[in-house]
């Protein structure tokens, strides 16, 4: 195989992994409970997604509290990251990144309601974020690009591994509530960007999600797909999570 393929093929597999975990794990878990773990399957899940984002590992303690904010507040005052307050998409990242970090550090003072519930291991979480850390899966990358690369511009993709995590809620965010369709009228911007879905693992299908939070499915309409919820229905049929009737249920 063709050295420069394999690198392309490295970036589709990471890219892929790292939005299933964020999407599965993070969002429909550790912040919506929509399906369930044991105490062991819930560490093995933790791990993985340690494992797959590396240097740009978010923790799902932080990561549900700033969820649970956005939905609270969707696109309105105190939602995180609500894109009609932000001249462009990096401000917004920026904003978050803010945000994140407080709830992080302990130096926010989170409203009650979105607290607990989700997957908190704080050594891994504190061990995961430390700079160190973070420049050694950098480094890592580097290395195998440098192992791999037949040409410079090859190097222009690698900073797409070390920031994966933020790159992927960016386009989640930004994309989600400016452009796209609607299937029902909520009380926000939400809506669903069909040409990018593939890339997040069925995240832009925000109207659908903001319409019934607590749905697994994302898709609702026979020509929208959610590949984070095919993948996990095969989970739960292998027996590794449990899926509830809430979170099962339909759209109407």
């Amino acid at each position: 195989m063709d050295l420069a393929m394999t690198i392309f093929i490295l970036l589709a597999v990471h890219w892929s992994l790292a939005a299933f975990v964020q999407s599965s794990f993070q969002h429909r878990y550790a912040s919506h409970r929509m399906f369930s773990l044991t105490p062991r399957a819930e560490r093995v899940f933790h791990m993985l997604t340690f494992l797959v984002q590396g240097p740009s590992y978010l923790s799902p303690r932080a990561y549900a509290i700033l969820h649970r904010e956005h939905h609270a507040y969707s696109d309105g005052v105190g939602d995180p990251h609500a894109p009609k307050f932000f001249s462009n998409v990096l401000t917004m990242m920026w904003a978050t990144a803010q945000r994140y970090g407080a709830h992080f550090n302990c130096k926010s003072s989170p409203e009650p309601r979105f607290l607990g519930g989700y997957p908190d291991w704080a050594a891994l979480d504190r061990f995961a974020s430390r700079w160190p850390v973070r420049i050694g899966w950098g480094t890592a990358y580097a290395l195998l690009y440098l192992w791999l690369a037949t040409a410079w511009w090859q190097f222009l993709l690698l900073p797409v591994h070390w920031v994966m995590g933020p790159v992927h809620g960016a386009i989640v965010n930004w994309c989600g509530h400016r452009y796209g369709y609607r299937n029902y009228a909520t009380n926000d911007a939400s809506r669903n960007f069909l040409p990018l879905d593939f890339l997040t693992f069925g995240e832009l299908f925000q109207n659908n999600h903001h319409r019934a939070p607590g749905r697994l499915n994302f898709a609702a309409r026979w020509f929208e797909f959610d590949p984070t919820f095919a993948v996990l229905r095969v989970l739960a049929w292998a027996g590794t999570i449990r899926l509830g009737p809430t979170s099962l249920a339909g759209l109407s």
